[in-house]
């Protein structure tokens, strides 16, 4: 499935407190790459891919923070993701989209499956303990 044909629901995972109507933009230093100011905003079809990255941004992030999954709304157009579409995963199995518009907070959402301590720890050892510049390109 193609952005084009992709309605929704769409969530976006963070380890920022949000408010619904706040709006999520691109233009922030990349949570997986601190170096890399990011043109997009990046969201996802998948409630629980959006809780990867919300515990991902937890433990990239300095400080004691809370991975956090928001219900979003594009408010302009989106693209599939370039990062894990076709590069990684053959057409786009995780539903990762991104933008240059704002995506619209509609609520927070609970309902999604976090990571085992131990699948916590596979990511510490595969992501977070790497130096940024040895995370991986980020097509931006």
């Amino acid at each position: 499935m193609n952005a084009a044909q992709e309605a929704g629901p769409f969530f976006h995972g963070t380890a920022a407190d949000l408010r619904p109507g706040e709006l999520l933009s691109p233009g922030f230093r990349s949570n997986y790459r601190p170096d890399v100011v990011m043109n997009h905003i990046y969201f996802t079809a998948l409630r629980d891919g959006a809780g990867l990255a919300a515990e991902l941004a937890a433990e990239l992030l300095p400080g004691d923070l809370v991975p956090r999954v928001y219900l979003v709304e594009p408010t302009g157009p989106f693209e599939d993701d370039p990062n894990v579409t076709d590069k990684k995963f053959p057409g786009n199995p995780t539903r990762s989209y991104r933008s240059t518009a704002p995506l619209r907070v509609l609520e927070e959402v609970s309902d999604w499956t976090r990571l085992t301590p131990e699948a916590l720890q596979l990511w510490r050892d595969r992501l977070v303990a790497r130096a940024p510049e040895e995370r991986g390109e980020i097509i931006n």
